[in-house]
């Protein structure tokens, strides 16, 4: 399938907050604060989860890949959002449109099904703890890990390749800070009622269906708490379930209510702002979630930095 057409332009006109200009400046320093904090907040994490054989478990091998989803999801669209806000040129060309949308979808696709996936990990801890070994085994957890990423691609594939077949009728003018496919439909003329259904379906399949997987686990996991004896053992499985159900409802609130409605009801100013949310606040929010509720992150962050410091 060809992704160039006639009808598209070469370069696109990110328009941003071009009608309110006082607003570009905060949000360009807030995004050059926030940005290098989610790169080294996940990096910690990923170091941590490493290096301690503590957190040499199925939850941190998980949460490494968080990490990882997380810096990825953030540099596919902080680095043209500040160049957006902080240049007078607010230009990109088609094919960057493309690369950029492709990572993006990707990343957002992986992080929807990895966020399920951890919850059926913590299942799986809490409500069958005998058998937790075994169905959680490194061969397992690479399997699991394999299809959210193969998951993750295969919808960007399908559903961005589809959305740049729109002929654009030489718009080149985009309402957003980045490339987002609810934006591209929106934008886009002629026929495009098949494009929006096909991004409902989708999102059902990579939203939805995943979320409703984590309320079914966690109804399971609630009952299962409510069971135990040891006070010092429900407040552990409450401190990691409470920290991965927070990261949930970050996620997942911005992306429903950009991907389950129709593109064409989608206010001027929402994606904008779910696109700061969903791509600069959570990833920067996660690490710290997941470091001030778990005791053992904490120790490993506390023996990391002393170790650095002692070498030194």
């Amino acid at each position: 399938m060809t992704l160039v057409n006639d009808s598209h332009p070469k370069e696109f006109i990110l328009l941003g907050f071009a009608d309110r200009p006082w607003l570009e400046l905060p949000l360009f320093v807030l995004l050059l604060i926030t940005y290098p904090m989610a790169l080294l907040g996940n990096i910690a994490i990923i170091l941590v989860s490493g290096l301690d054989p503590r957190l040499h478990s199925p939850m941190y091998f998980f949460l490494t890949n968080l990490s990882f989803l997380d810096m990825c999801y953030t540099t596919s669209i902080v680095p043209l959002m500040l160049s957006c806000l902080g240049s007078s040129t607010k230009i990109i060309s088609y094919t960057a449109c493309v690369v950029q949308l492709y990572f993006y979808s990707t990343m957002g696709g992986s992080e929807s099904l990895l966020l399920a996936t951890m919850s059926f990990d913590r299942y799986v801890a809490i409500c069958r703890p005998l058998h937790y070994t075994l169905l959680m085994s490194q061969r397992t957890r690479l399997l699991l890990v394999s299809f959210v990423w193969l998951g993750g691609m295969a919808y960007s594939f399908s559903e961005v390749t589809v959305t740049f077949q729109l002929p654009l009728c030489g718009h080149n003018q985009l309402d957003h800070l980045v490339c987002e496919m609810p934006v591209l439909i929106k934008t886009a003329c002629g026929e495009k009622e098949a494009n929006e259904l096909s991004l409902y379906m989708l999102g059902i399949f990579l939203l939805a269906v995943p979320l409703c997987m984590i309320l079914a686990s966690y109804a399971c996991i609630g009952h299962a708490i409510l069971k135990m004896k040891s006070s010092e053992g429900r407040k552990k499985a409450l401190g990691t379930c409470s920290s991965h159900l927070i990261v949930v409802l970050l996620f997942y609130g911005p992306a429903i209510s950009m991907y389950l409605q129709p593109p064409s009801s989608i206010s001027r100013d929402q994606p904008k702002f779910m696109a700061l949310f969903y791509g600069v606040v959570t990833p920067t929010l996660n690490p710290f979630i997941y470091t001030l509720r778990n005791k053992d992150v904490k120790g490993a962050l506390g023996s990391l930095v002393r170790s650095i410091f002692i070498s030194k």
